[in-house]
C-alpha cells in the first residue's frame, strides 16, 4: 500500500501514543505493585518520557504547524472558492463564505458587503446585521470609498449605531479590478484578538475573493459578449432585414442594375465582416465602414430623401481600437426607432480624441424619446431589442475600459437622440 507522507506522520503519531500509552500503564502498575522492579521502572519512565518529549517536539514544530496551518488555509480556500464559482458574489455565496470563514479566525462575526448593503454575515448580533439590510458602519463605507484596509480597536472606530459585543474589527476592502466593490469584515469582542495572523488570514482572504470576484467578472464579460454576438448576429440577418434588403436589390435590378450590383458586392462583403469581427476589438475605421455599408441598404430602402448619415471625426481616432458592433447598432436603433412619419432623419456620428480618451457621439433629429421609455433604454427586456443592443454596449465598454467609461444618452421627444460614449483610455491599447 502506498502511502502519503502526511499519513506516514499520522502513523508514527499513532504509534509514539501507543508507546507512551503503554509506558504510563506498566509505570502505574509497578508503582502499585510490591515486587516492583527498579530497573523496570526507570526503562517504563524512560520510554514515557521520550515518546512524550518526542510527540510535543513534533507537535510544536514551526514546519508541522505551518504546513498544518497552510493545509486548513488551502481546504477553506477551496471551499469559499467552489461556492463563489458558480454564483459569484450574491447573497447565497456571500453567507456561505461567512459560515466557512468564522470558524478559521478568533473573530466573532463574519460579514461580507457590497458597496450599499450586507450581503452574508455569521456569528454574534446576527439580528442586527440582517442579510440585505444597509450598510451600518461608517469604517466600512471608508473602506470601500478610499479602497484600504482598517483596523479598528474601539467601537468608535467601527462606528457601530447599536450596543454591541463587537469592540474591535478588520475590514479590508474587496476589488472587481481596481474597483473596490465591497468589504470583508472580521469582528471581534476585544483588541487582544487583533494580531498579525489575524491581520494574515483577513487580508489574504479578501485578495482570494477579490480575485474570483474578477475572474467571475471576466467571465461575465465573456457570457455578454457571446450573447450579444449572436443577438446582434440574429437581429442583422433577421427575416425582416433579409426580405427588405432582398427586395430592395431585387427592384432595382430593373430600375438601376448598376446599383443593384454594388449593393449585392455590399451585402457579401457586410455578413463577411460581422463574421470576421464577432470577437475582436477593431479600429474605429472598420467600424465606421461596416455601419455605412448597413447604411447603403436602408437608403437604398428609404431613399436618400428620407435618410442621411454623416461623420465628424477629429484627427487621429480612425486607428482607435474599439470593440466590434459598438457604432452600428446604435445607428441601426436610430433608423429603426427614430424615424419620423416624414421628411429627414438625419443620422450624424462624432468622434474626438482628449489624450488617451475616445469619446464617440451618434445623434440623431428623429422622434426622441420620453422621460419614461429613456429610463428604460437599457433594460434588456425593452421593445423591439432596443434595450438589449445598449446594454451589451454599456457593459462591454466597461468591460475593456474600466468603470470610468460610460454611455449617456440624452433625449426629448419631436427634437431627437444622443448617445455619447466615453472610453477610457481607448487610445492608449
Amino acid at each position: 500500500m502506498d502511502y502519503t507522507p502526511q499519513t506516514r506522520v499520522r502513523f508514527f503519531d499513532i504509534m509514539l501514543l501507543i508507546v507512551a500509552a503503554v509506558s504510563a500503564g506498566f509505570l502505574l502498575v509497578n508503582l502499585v505493585s510490591p515486587d516492583r522492579s527498579i530497573s523496570a521502572l526507570f526503562m517504563a519512565g524512560l520510554a514515557f518520557t521520550a515518546s512524550l518529549l518526542i510527540l510535543l517536539g513534533t507537535w510544536l514544530d514551526p514546519d508541522r504547524i505551518r504546513a498544518s496551518q497552510s493545509n486548513a488555509m488551502l481546504t477553506l480556500a477551496g471551499d469559499t472558492l467552489e461556492s463563489m464559482t458558480s454564483r459569484g458574489l450574491d447573497t447565497v455565496s456571500a453567507q456561505e463564505v461567512c459560515e466557512l470563514m468564522l470558524p478559521a479566525s478568533s473573530a466573532i462575526a463574519v460579514a461580507i458587503t457590497d458597496k450599499e448593503r450586507i450581503l452574508g454575515y455569521a456569528g454574534r448580533d446576527k439580528a442586527y446585521n440582517e442579510t440585505g439590510s444597509s450598510i451600518q458602519t461608517q469604517a466600512t463605507q471608508a473602506v470601500i470609498q478610499d479602497a484600504k484596509m482598517r483596523i479598528l480597536r474601539t467601537q468608535e472606530e467601527i462606528g457601530l449605531p447599536v450596543k454591541s459585543v463587537i469592540h474591535a474589527a478588520i475590514i479590508a476592502p474587496l476589488f472587481k479590478g481596481e474597483e473596490a466593490i465591497g468589504a470583508l469584515k472580521f469582528y471581534y469582542p476585544s483588541s487582544a484578538r487583533l494580531n498579525e495572523t489575524e491581520e494574515s488570514i483577513a487580508k489574504g482572504f479578501a485578495e482570494l475573493l477579490s480575485t474570483q470576484i474578477s475572474a467571475n467578472a471576466l467571465e461575465e464579460q465573456r457570457r455578454l459578449f457571446t450573447s450579444m454576438e449572436l443577438k446582434l448576429l440574429q437581429s442583422q440577418i433577421n427575416p425582416h432585414f433579409l426580405f427588405n434588403t432582398i427586395n430592395t436589390i431585387s427592384a432595382l435590378t430593373r430600375t438601376n442594375p448598376a446599383q443593384a450590383r454594388e449593393l449585392l458586392r455590399d451585402f457579401a462583403t457586410f455578413y463577411r465582416r460581422t463574421l470576421e469581427d464577432a470577437s475582436d476589438l477593431i479600429t474605429l475605421e472598420r467600424e465606421l465602414d461596416q455601419t455605412q455599408r448597413y447604411l447603403r441598404f436602408e437608403i437604398a430602402r428609404f431613399g436618400e430623401d428620407r435618410l442621411q448619415f454623416s461623420t465628424d471625426l477629429g484627427e487621429g481616432v480612425m486607428e482607435s481600437p474599439v470593440p466590434a458592433f459598438l457604432v452600428q447598432p446604435l445607428v441601426e436603433n436610430a433608423v429603426r426607432h427614430a424615424m419620423p412619419s416624414e421628411g429627414t432623419l438625419h443620422i450624424k456620428c462624432s468622434a474626438q480624441r482628449s489624450g488617451a480618451d475616445l469619446t464617440l457621439v451618434v445623434e440623431d433629429d428623429g422622434i426622441g424619446m420620453s422621460e419614461e421609455a429613456k429610463s428604460k433604454v437599457f433594460e434588456g427586456g425593452s421593445s423591439k431589442g432596443l434595450g438589449l443592443a445598449m446594454k451589451n454596449i454599456q457593459e462591454r465598454i466597461r468591460g475593456y475600459y474600466g468603470p470610468e467609461s460610460y454611455m449617456q444618452v440624452e433625449s426629448e421627444e419631436g427634437k431627437g437622440t444622443s448617445v455619447r460614449l466615453f472610453l477610457k483610455g481607448s487610445c492608449a491599447w
